[in-house]
């Protein structure tokens, strides 16, 4: 094999690598983008993955009737950032894959009218230089005095860091009630 090689460059006149990246045909598109420009986060939300994961659980709650900060859930987020709700439909599950502004536009409004506190019960890291996956397993209450949660489920959060910063790449959620009881290494430990 290599001296077949061997024979191409000498014929092709010059060195051939092993291996090449193939030249595109055309310029590859970019990514859609979210159109909203990206505010400053707070150093101390994004100082490291404890604190971002508790950022993004504390943005989106509140009591019924009470503002988010959006800009502040923005600024947690990468511009080329996606949240995927996989959803239960009439045909099956499906994963929908919405910008951060698609979030804002659809969940933003029921979520400060009828009260929304999610928290973290159990989590689990694994990471490599400057990404990590974050299993963060949630309860979600109406009311932070709501004795039980009306609603349990696993985020999938994987994470860059960037400029100094950690960013929030992906959020990949789906609730109990559509994939079965949360498996025990994802609970808190008893």
């Amino acid at each position: 094999m290599l001296r077949a090689v061997l024979v191409c460059a000498a014929v092709l006149g010059g060195a051939v690598p092993l291996f090449q990246e193939p030249k595109p045909a055309a310029p590859a598109p970019t990514p859609a983008q979210d159109p909203a420009p990206r505010p400053e986060a707070k150093p101390a939300d994004v100082a490291s993955i404890d604190a971002i994961v508790a950022a993004l659980y504390d943005v989106i709650s509140g009591p019924a009737g009470g503002k988010r900060d959006w800009d502040r859930l923005r600024s947690l987020f990468h511009p080329e950032a996606k949240l995927v709700p996989v959803v239960k439909t009439k045909d099956g599950m499906r994963a929908r894959h919405l910008k951060v502004e698609d979030y804002v536009t659809r969940s933003g409004p029921m979520l400060e009218k009828n009260g929304f506190f999610e928290q973290e019960i159990a989590r689990k890291v694994d990471s490599f230089g400057d990404f990590a996956h974050v299993w963060s397993t949630y309860e979600s209450r109406r009311s932070k005095d709501d004795a039980a949660p009306f609603m349990r489920g696993i985020n999938s959060m994987q994470l860059v860091r960037e400029q100094g910063r950690w960013f929030v790449l992906q959020v990949l959620w789906e609730q109990e009630t559509d994939a079965g009881p949360i498996p025990a290494q994802y609970l808190p430990a008893k």
